[in-house]
């Protein structure tokens, strides 16, 4: 019989510890210890091999000696999904995809399987947990047909394995690794070894066969991947596919990426038929917009290489509690109470008996600095109760003692916010100088928060 060890694991961070503990030592969060059991596993047959590798035992080499090759890349019919990657897909590369249940995850791989095969690369689907009936309903939906897509219905990953062999793909999806199991390992699917051990197999499968694999992660109540965190360290890019279930826009967000930028990302609408890419966000963003209501503005922020008008929304309200609440949502939450102190020592304005609620309209996640102005400007308005101008963009950074600071890409904001009718915008003094605006936009300079609200608000 084959010796048995125990030992308590965190789900969280993957810290090991011989015996259970109320506290993680490791990420410092109570309860998360699990007891798990192992035996032994078998010597794995041969060792990691880069997918470019010749076979042969590598050695030390100096670095002005290496040649350097364009990593090939297979692009899809999601010019939103290309960007996001980095270009399209890369061989031999490990992807993993994190979101909310139902957020369209499985949907949105089974359309790229679908334009992958189309275009004459084998794909294998592996589903831990649908059948394949009812993949084939969902494919059916999205009119899927294609002979080079196959279907696989499986949870043991030898199994799996086995039929990677045969099959020999050029594309592998996992959907999801929580339902994956080795039989080597004795703990329960979904849980840390196994999640580790099934990601660390199929990093060495698709890194050995050249083959791009995508994996599916679930996510926790705190909107991170379920699991160790070394599952991130171990893929190659991280994808979070983000949105709100009762709005049909998508957001996927690249946090880590190997071949590609960090900061990019992708919007798509949830249709009937699946997926659509937005191709123009800002003014999906924007066409809600509620004409002469204090408390909007609009802040030009960059998504990596790419320039989106966002309203920032604020309402400021006299609180009937001993402590004023402060509530915001896709903007970190000190940071408003940071600005609003600005405002209160800077400008003036008798803010700490006032409830702050602040909100990015349309689902958006914003943490760039570039929005402090806006976000200034706005609780400004509403605790006045005077309206900007509605076709007023604000761009700037504020420091501790109400000064605006430069941003950048200053070019491509002001250049996006003419394209859509903007006709004045509100930047960094320091940002004017070696270049010119568009055609029929008017540039407004300012020092400092007071001059940011003197020219929006006026007074």
């Amino acid at each position: 019989m084959a010796k048995r060890k125990t030992k308590f694991m965190c789900q969280d961070c993957g810290y090991e510890s011989p015996k259970w503990m109320g506290k993680c030592p490791g990420c410092g969060q109570w309860n998360t210890m699990v007891e798990e059991i192992e035996k032994t596993a078998p010597a794995r047959k041969g060792a990691f091999v880069h997918s470019q590798s010749t076979g042969v035992a590598s050695k030390a080499t100096p670095i002005t000696s290496i040649e350097t090759v364009s990593e090939p890349r297979m692009e899809t019919d999601l010019k939103e999904l290309n960007r996001v990657l980095g270009g399209g897909v890369v061989r031999g590369s490990l992807v993993l995809i994190g979101g909310d249940p139902g957020i369209g995850k499985s949907t949105l791989l089974l359309q790229v399987s679908s334009q992958l095969a189309n275009k004459q690369q084998k794909v294998l689907y592996i589903s831990g947990e649908e059948s394949m009936r009812q993949t084939k309903l969902r494919a059916d939906r999205l009119s899927v047909t294609s002979e080079n897509l196959l279907i696989y219905s499986e949870t043991n990953l030898e199994e799996i394995n086995l039929t990677i062999e045969q099959v020999n793909p050029q594309f592998v999806i996992v959907d999801s690794i929580q339902t994956i199991f080795h039989p080597h390992v004795t703990s329960a699917p979904g849980s840390v070894s196994q999640v580790r051990e099934c990601t660390a197999e199929l990093m060495r499968i698709g890194k050995t066969k050249g083959i791009a694999i995508f994996i599916v992660g679930h996510v926790t109540k705190e909107g991170s991947i379920a699991g160790p965190r070394l599952l991130e360290h171990m893929v190659d890019t991280v994808l979070y596919f983000e949105g709100e279930r009762h709005h049909s826009y998508r957001i996927l967000r690249a946090v880590k990426n190997r071949f590609g930028s960090t900061n990019e990302m992708g919007i798509f609408e949830m249709k009937e038929l699946g997926l659509e890419e937005v191709e123009n966000p800002s003014e999906i963003f924007l066409e809600e917009r509620s004409q002469g209501a204090s408390g909007s503005t609009v802040v030009a922020s960059m998504e990596g290489t790419r320039p989106v008008l966002v309203e920032i929304q604020a309402l400021i309200s006299p609180t009937s509690f001993g402590n004023p609440r402060r509530m915001a949502t896709g903007i970190d939450h000190n940071r408003v109470s940071l600005l609003m102190a600005v405002l209160e020592k800077r400008v003036g304005l008798l803010l700490q008996n006032q409830d702050a609620y602040l909100k990015v309209a349309g689902g958006v996640k914003l943490d760039e600095p570039a929005i402090d102005l806006a976000i200034a400007v706005s609780i400004a308005s509403s605790f006045r109760d005077q309206p900007s101008k509605a076709t007023d963009c604000i761009i700037g950074e504020v420091g501790l003692t109400g000064e605006v600071r430069r941003v950048s890409r200053i070019e491509q904001r002001v250049q996006e916010a003419a394209k859509l009718g903007f006709e004045r915008v509100i930047l960094p003094a320091n940002n004017l100088g070696g270049w010119k605006g568009p055609r029929g936009i008017e540039l407004v300079g300012v020092h400092s928060v007071s001059e940011a609200l003197k020219a929006t608000l006026g007074g």
